[in-house]
């Protein structure tokens, strides 16, 4: 992804976003808190009630869901996560999988609906059925070719989560 900065210019970038969210599976959405419109410039992401249930990675206030749309936030950055980190993932992925099993619209979000969307998004195709390699190449296809461009998070998916969090706990002793 060609990245010239958050302000002004942003080059004629191909593999990010365009739309606040994108359908990656019948009922199952990825998305982020701003996208790059089609005219280049940063555009928020405000969910009303399009969906029955929002899981949110990074938070903002007055992005929403309205009220009465369940609501469920973790923060956790676009970077290596601890053991701990992992973990929490791992049970928001299992929340958002068990509604979506359930036939909910479900929602994931992040800041811009690339990584961490993408993490859990992958994982609840994974809970789904999906191998890790077919996940992520779905995520690509329907949100965006720089999805889950993160080497760490589609190390965790190849790996699994459970045993990423092993794994790292060994590393750090946490």
């Amino acid at each position: 992804m060609r990245t010239k900065g958050r302000g002004g210019d942003h080059g004629d970038w191909d593999d990010v976003p365009r739309e606040p969210w994108s359908e990656v599976a019948p009922r199952l959405w990825m998305g982020g808190h701003e996208y790059i419109h089609g005219d280049g410039v940063w555009t928020t992401a405000v969910v009303a009630d399009e969906f029955d249930v929002v899981y949110s990675l990074h938070f903002r206030e007055g992005y929403g869901p309205g009220s009465g749309i369940e609501h469920h936030v973790l923060e956790v950055p676009d970077d290596v996560l601890t053991a701990r980190q992992i973990r929490a993932v791992d049970e928001f992925a299992a929340s958002a999988a068990m509604d979506y099993a359930a036939g909910r619209r479900v929602l994931v979000r992040c800041r811009a609906g690339m990584n961490r969307s993408g993490l859990v998004v992958a994982e609840v195709l994974i809970r789904s059925g999906y191998t890790a390699a077919d996940a992520i190449a779905l995520i690509r296809k329907h949100r965006a070719p720089g999805a889950l461009n993160n080497v760490t998070f589609v190390a965790y998916l190849e790996t699994g989560l459970g045993l990423s969090a092993e794994l790292s706990a060994l590393c750090t002793g946490s």
